[in-house]
């Protein structure tokens, strides 16, 4: 759990860290005036702003729809199962985070159709160019992941209007482990952003990076120091000390590359390099 002079010396080094380098020639190394940082950014289009809409509007609508019909089924015999399942759910997020950022982290490229562009291009991004995140606004911080959560909610919206309500009684402990699930899911790139924010955020979010709640800044730097190969977990980060213990995803890299012959990273340095 992170202390106080954690928190004040992260505050203090952290915009250090993330700063520009300056490599000989005088050209600015990683930042926003880094080549592949620049040319990555023009890839992002009006339809990937057009989606990113839609999926936050069709998420939080769908959030309020199953908030309210679980309160509604919410008896006070679920409470300890209930709470059990919260915490289910934080740490399935924090797994799937880490899973999902280490997948586009480690895999594919930019030239991918469909996915390239849409949802691979901003981790390419984001390590040549890492506080970029703090200039997205809130649409294009959440949209990918609301856009992730919309198949489990219309599935909980639907098992609310055609379940009878002593299935809905029975099942309810079960729905708030997947509403919380759901909800960690969806705010896991705002809460990654915040652990890129070094001015300016909420008392709150700063108290619950503090006592690791959250995913905090300074946790979440090591991840940061190329070649991005660790800690991958960015919901809370509970996860990323035991998972890098085990080395499950190093081993996870061996056993694809052994087969594929694919080498991890590949496509995020060759962005790395670019210079013009």
């Amino acid at each position: 759990m992170a202390s106080a002079g954690d928190s004040a010396r992260a505050e203090a080094a952290g915009p250090q860290a993330e700063a520009a380098e300056e490599p000989e020639g005088g050209s600015r190394r990683w930042g926003a005036q880094h080549a592949g940082a620049r040319e990555l950014a023009e890839l992002y289009s009006p339809g990937k702003r057009l989606q990113e809409w839609i999926s936050v509007i069709l998420c939080f609508s769908l959030i309020c729809f199953n908030f309210y019909n679980l309160l509604f089924y919410l008896r006070l015999e679920h409470m300890p199962s209930v709470i059990v399942g919260i915490f289910a759910g934080v740490i399935t997020a924090d797994f799937l985070s880490g899973l999902f950022h280490w997948g586009a982290d480690t895999w594919g490229s930019v030239e991918l159709p469909v996915v390239g562009k849409a949802f691979i291009r901003p981790f390419r991004e984001h390590h040549i160019d890492p506080t970029a995140i703090t200039r997205h606004d809130f649409i294009e911080t959440n949209g990918d992941n609301c856009f992730m959560t919309l198949v489990p909610l219309a599935n909980m919206a639907y098992k609310f209007v055609s379940f009878s309500p002593e299935a809905l009684y029975e099942t309810c402990p079960w729905e708030c482990y997947v509403f919380a699930l759901i909800i960690f899911i969806t705010m896991t790139n705002q809460i990654h952003k915040w652990s890129h924010t070094y001015f300016g955020l909420p008392r709150w979010v700063i108290f619950l990076q503090d006592w690791h709640i959250i995913l905090p800044r300074k946790h979440h730097r090591i991840h940061h120091v190329s070649p991005h190969e660790t800690y991958f977990c960015i919901t809370t980060g509970w996860l990323n000390y035991p998972l890098e213990k085990i080395r499950f995803w190093r081993c996870l890299e061996n056993i694809i590359q052994a087969v594929t012959g694919e080498k991890p990273r590949a496509d995020d340095m060759k962005w790395a390099q670019k210079i013009k």
